[in-house]
């Protein structure tokens, strides 16, 4: 098809797309005529011949449009001329131009209804083209009509008019501008007044204006002083958050949170609060210790300031030791109080704040939820952390004196305090307080066992120097009467398990926090520690009261009645007979007056070394109960205290060679080895210091005492005192108590004992408390043995005729003298029960003995006589 183009081209002709832009070219093209399409398309067609044809045709041809075709065939012409070759040349081109014509003719009427319309469409546009200059002319001419119907001031006016339009804008803008520049004077206000939510809120708001203004250059002043004010209240309330260390205000920590979230920094207040708690707490303890550091020394000298704080430690003189100590858990305690507020507002807080949450989107309700699981995560891990940093800071001031210095009471208030202020950390975050249950069991075992050490000593000396004379008490004598075990009932009775207590006691329990949120401290120290109630427990004169005294004896002087129970059951007790079918009244009055005369109101029967021995066990009960973890090596000194009173009673009136020889009267194998575990584990039987002993053997007899001896104002061997039977049942009485006594406390001691230390309390009480009563029969069968001359009976039955054939009216002169010994014995035992009560269980072993040893008289006086 290009090619044919090209060729019409060569021809003179032009394609219609080509010559739309020439109009002339266009209506002088000559078009074919009728005739000639006719001619045309009656001429035998063959297109794959035409198509050949076409083809034949030289490139030349269809080459640039300066190609000259007459040219170039003139020159194609041979030197020599044929005329048959030119006329067979001349028809091959006219075949080959009809051929192209043929298809110009064809292409031509194919485009010929496009041609057609596309002339139309051009002659429509050209008419077009004449309506524009039309109205462009007429537009020229109305224009000229307006410039000449309007004036330059008219145009004047509606310029003024609009440039006070933007004049007003301009003078609301500069009323803004101006409003901002004032707003520093009203921040500083609101941070004075502490309204930091509404200080951030306004200086917010003026940033967001400030950036509306800011294609003015003196907003980017302001902008830049608005971003220091922002940072200045941002420093103002790391401030005002650290002050919540101390002293804990809801309204004012509300502020600081609400401002903290209106610039969403809610995570990063919560860091910085952990910091100033830790922070506060340092700056707390060495605050204090400085101040009682600088007042016991006289001076304000800024030596003590640059201290740290465990050097500056060692520096509290022991008179301020404890009022320190208390001032400084005070101190703690109003930190770790505020924590607890704290972690209370939070939880309210956040409870309130979840329905509002909800209506919110559900990204604002996602961040809301992470800002809150993160506060609550932060919170409960800083509870551990804050406790283990009181810890540290009490251990370190523990440390720094030696303990050893105080008294015990002093030291046992110290061990007061830091049992309360382990309580706190107990209920503070539920931990253990390993780090001060250590340091302080450390310096406590080590008080204690200088401090029992002492006492064994002491106690030593008073058995060395007791005369065992009664200690005059009342009969409702009770050892919860003593200063020393006042705290027991401050505290749930020992004796009632848990699993007893009512229910709602447990779930009633208040808390110190809850007790001190807001008022008062754990730590408050009292003007008097002491009880202001005065021990009432000793009596004058053996009864409480005069009346008492007068009445008790004429309680059977009259002929009333003797009650039937003592004429059924009266035995005698100094022989151990059947009872009598028919007593006196007279008799039966005076055994009652006698009765009484030694009861003297059942009062216990104690000493003051049994006194004494009490009152230490209630110190170190007291000790116990404060500070748990020591509570075994606390039983086993008490053990100590009971083993050691109970050796000495043994070995003053129990031990006599010469009875136990004879094989009766022993004690039992418990109560032997009982003694021989004291005598080797306690009791020191070494004289002197052997300075060739080993180190080891050294120290395990400075743990033992030497053996107590026997006062020398204590006579055994009158036997007008039935060989110091009133010492005897003083002593051995007081033991006996003294064992109820350790009865009664041992479901305190074993409520407070560990568990894998229970077996030793329990082997304890079976093997040596137990025992206690054991000890009377070996030191009453003394008595019983010499208070008789048993062998005078001996010599009399060698006397005696046992060849008679009829029975005698009469007793033998032996049965005799033994009934005399027994009356002899009886008045004795009376003359003793003025001076000291003697308790039916001592007078039933006495007779026991008595006739045990009667018996035994007699059958070896029998045998002897049959021998």
């Amino acid at each position: 098809m290009q090619k044919i183009k090209s060729l019409m081209t060569r021809q003179g002709l032009k394609s219609p797309p080509e010559s739309l832009s020439d109009l002339g070219a266009i209506e002088s093209l000559r078009v074919p005529g009728k005739e000639e399409f006719r001619e045309l398309r009656e001429q035998p067609s063959d297109p794959q011949a035409e198509q050949e044809l076409i083809n034949s045709i030289e490139q030349v041809y269809f080459s640039m449009d300066s190609f000259d075709i007459v040219k170039y065939e003139l020159e194609k012409l041979p030197p020599v001329l044929n005329l048959q070759e030119l006329e067979e040349y001349r028809d091959k081109l006219k075949q080959q131009q009809a051929a192209v014509s043929k298809k110009v003719a064809d292409l031509i009427l194919e485009k010929q209804p496009a041609y057609v319309k596309e002339l139309e469409r051009v002659t429509s546009l050209q008419t077009g083209l004449q309506l524009a200059a039309v109205i462009c002319t007429n537009g020229r001419r109305h224009l000229n009509i307006a410039k000449e119907g309007f004036t330059q001031a008219s145009l004047g006016l509606l310029a003024n008019q609009r440039k006070r339009q933007l004049l007003i804008g301009l003078l609301k803008s500069l009323r803004t501008i101006k409003t901002l520049q004032r707003t520093d004077v009203r921040l500083s206000e609101m941070l004075e007044e502490e309204d930091y939510p509404g200080a951030i809120q306004l200086c917010l708001e003026c940033q967001k204006a400030a950036s509306t203004f800011k294609h003015y250059s003196c907003i980017s002043e302001l902008n830049s002083k608005l971003q220091d004010t922002l940072e200045q209240i941002e420093e103002q309330l790391d401030v005002a958050l650290s002050k919540i260390c101390k002293n804990f205000d809801i309204n004012h920590y509300t502020k600081v949170q609400q401002a903290y979230r209106l610039l969403g920094k809610t995570q990063t207040a919560m860091d910085q609060l952990h910091m100033h708690f830790t922070q506060a707490i340092h700056n707390t303890v060495f605050q204090v210790v400085l101040g009682y550091v600088e007042l016991c020394s006289g001076n304000t000298d800024t030596k003590f300031q640059k201290l740290q704080y465990k050097d500056l430690c060692t520096h509290v003189t022991p008179d301020s030791y404890i009022p320190c100590l208390a001032d400084l858990c005070k101190a703690l305690w109003e930190v770790m109080l505020s924590y607890y507020r704290t972690m209370e507002w939070h939880e309210k807080h956040d409870s309130e704040d979840t329905p509002s949450a909800s209506e919110g989107s559900n990204m604002g309700t996602e961040e809301t939820n992470f800002d809150r699981g993160y506060i609550k995560k932060k919170l409960e891990h800083g509870l551990t952390r804050i406790w283990q940093d009181v810890q540290l800071k009490v251990k370190t001031y523990l440390l720094g004196t030696d303990l050893s210095i105080f008294k015990y009471d002093d030291f046992i208030f110290v061990l007061d305090i830091i049992s309360r202020l382990m309580q706190v950390g107990e209920e503070f975050c539920g931990s253990k307080s390993e780090v001060l249950q250590e340091s302080i069991r450390k310096q406590s075992v080590n008080y204690f066992k200088n401090y029992h050490r002492t006492r064994l000593d002491e106690l030593r000396m008073f058995l060395e120097n007791e005369t065992w004379e009664l200690c005059p008490v009342k009969s409702n004598f009770s050892i919860l009467q003593l200063h020393e075990f006042k705290f027991m009932e401050q505290s749930r009775s020992p004796s009632v398990s848990p699993s007893k207590q009512p229910a709602s006691t447990s779930s009633k329990t208040v808390t110190l926090f809850e007790q001190y949120c807001s008022d008062g401290n754990p730590f408050e120290i009292q003007a008097n520690r002491k009880d202001e109630e005065t021990e009432d427990v000793l009596a004058s004169n053996g009864y409480e009261s005069d009346e008492q005294e007068k009445s008790a004896y004429q309680e059977y002087d009259s002929d009333s009645d003797v009650p039937e129970e003592l004429k059924r059951d009266y035995v005698d007790e100094q022989t151990g007979d059947a009872p009598v079918k028919s007593v006196s009244r007279e008799t039966l009055k005076s055994r009652k007056k006698s009765d009484y005369s030694l009861n003297k109101v059942n009062a216990p029967i104690l000493t003051n070394t049994t006194l004494n021995v009490i009152r230490l066990v209630g110190k170190y009960m007291q000790m116990m109960n404060i500070l748990k973890p020591i509570a075994f090596d606390v039983i086993h000194f008490m053990s100590q205290l009971f083993d050691y009173y109970l050796y000495a009673i043994y070995t003053f009136f129990g031990r006599n060679d010469s009875l136990e020889s004879t094989g009766l009267g022993l004690s039992s194998s418990r109560l032997r080895t009982t003694l021989n575990r004291i005598q080797e584990s306690l009791i020191d039987m070494e004289v002197s210091a052997d300075p060739t002993a080993t180190l080891t053997a050294a120290e395990e007899r400075k743990e033992k005492v030497p053996s107590p001896h026997l006062s020398h104002l204590v006579i055994l061997t009158s036997g007008d005192t039935l060989y110091g039977l009133a010492e005897r049942v003083v002593a051995t009485e007081s033991l006996v108590f003294l064992a109820e006594q350790f009865e009664f406390l041992q479901p305190h001691l074993d409520a407070v004992m560990p568990a894998v230390k229970k077996p030793f309390l329990q082997q304890f009480y079976s093997q040596t408390v137990s025992t206690a009563s054991e000890l009377r029969k070996p030191i009453y069968w003394i008595v019983a043995g010499k208070a008789i001359d048993y062998e005078q009976m001996l010599l009399l039955m060698a006397n005696v005729k046992w060849d008679v054939k009829e029975i005698m009216s009469q007793h033998n002169i032996y049965v005799d003298a033994l009934l005399k010994e027994f009356e002899q014995f009886n008045r004795r035992l009376n003359e003793v029960s003025k001076r000291v009560r003697i308790p039916l269980p001592v007078s039933n072993i006495l007779w026991e003995h008595c006739i045990r040893l009667a018996n035994r008289t007699i059958v070896e006086g029998s045998i002897q006589r049959s021998s």
